[in-house]
């Protein structure tokens, strides 16, 4: 993926993101040089419309045209310098205000989350991979697998002919064999994931999957990335029910708040994937693991803030939503993999 794809990727986050939040890049000079609201025809009074919100003054520059550009893909009106602290560290604050309507300072959930799932997915295909379609319309992605059993069929080549040349002079060869044939297991493993044929699972959507997975690897793989791209939104419905479970019935929180959490919760970790994917890439895989216990944490700092819960209660109600969460994505990956074997 070349860099001018990258930065359309984010230009296009911040174009959604700034879809969500209307009034993004504005100024509050004024600047006004007409008496009545071009949108409504209100009279107006100060740098906006109190009728409908719109600015007074209308920019009809080119110039003007591409800093509102730059400004919504870099500045994001601002609020993204306010929203990503709180996410962060203080995440049950940032969803308890926006509920309560403390709204002003704070990207919305959505538009969060979208310009979050842009990031995650530049990221991926800038550091997984390089997708490039041949042209007879064929998908075909460097992956690692076959460069990983090249890697290991080398190093068992030389070992044998390091077994042949102690055992030639009579040496001691039985480390040399140990390590042969610890070798020869994970080279054959590797083999088996290229092309085994894998037995039915009794379910004809998922062996559907798996046979046209088996025969096309590539292309179906290339296929779910575009669908789990294009239906990330499915993942705030299919969440919120499962964080309702924990508050059954309860008259306090309501289906708009779970949704809110869940939405919210879900641009952090879409967030620390990239981060993740990023760590990986720069040879840092200590660091991608650390990263691995954040999620937990980050659930109960959530759910403690959110709902005003006591330490035994939210750690309690953690413990729920890791195992909820993870049931929510393998529904999601699998419907993605389905839709992706059929399409």
């Amino acid at each position: 993926m070349s860099e001018a794809q990258v930065l359309g990727d984010a230009i296009g986050a911040g174009l959604t993101a700034r879809a969500f939040e209307p009034t993004a890049g504005e100024g509050d000079s004024g600047h006004t040089h007409e008496s009545d609201c071009l949108n409504c025809g209100t009279p107006l009074i100060g740098s906006h419309c109190h009728n409908c919100g719109q600015t007074a003054h209308v920019h009809r520059t080119l110039g003007a045209f591409f800093h509102d550009l730059l400004h919504g893909v870099f500045h994001f009106e601002g609020k993204i310098w306010n929203t990503l602290p709180l996410l962060i560290f203080r995440p049950g604050k940032l969803t308890r205000e926006y509920i309560d309507g403390r709204r002003a300072s704070c990207v919305s959930p959505l538009a969060l989350f979208l310009f979050s799932v842009f990031v995650m997915f530049a990221v991926i295909q800038q550091t997984a991979g390089e997708l490039e379609l041949g042209k007879d319309g064929q998908a075909t992605i460097n992956v690692g697998l076959s460069k990983g059993s090249a890697e290991v069929e080398k190093s068992l080549n030389a070992a044998r002919a390091k077994r042949a040349e102690i055992e030639a002079k009579g040496g001691d060869t039985d480390d040399l064999d140990t390590e042969i044939e610890q070798q020869e297991r994970a080279l054959a493993a590797m083999h088996r994931l290229g092309g085994e044929k894998l037995s039915s699972t009794g379910f004809s959507i998922l062996d559907e999957v798996i046979d046209e997975t088996q025969s096309n690897p590539k292309l179906v793989l290339y296929k779910m990335q575009s669908h789990a791209y294009k239906y990330s939104w499915a993942l705030v419905p299919l969440s919120v029910p499962f964080l309702w479970l924990l508050f059954p019935f309860s008259r306090r929180f309501h289906l708009y708040d779970h949704t809110v959490f869940v939405t919210y919760s879900l641009s952090f970790m879409t967030l620390l994937f990239a981060c993740g994917m990023i760590a990986g890439a720069l040879g840092a895989e200590p660091l991608a693991g650390v990263l691995t216990l954040v999620p937990p944490i980050h659930m109960y700092k959530q759910l403690r803030g959110t709902y005003g819960l006591s330490r035994f209660g939210a750690l309690a109600r953690t413990s729920a939503l890791v195992i909820f969460a993870s049931m929510s994505l393998v529904i999601y990956l699998v419907a993605i993999a389905a839709e992706a074997g059929a399409g």
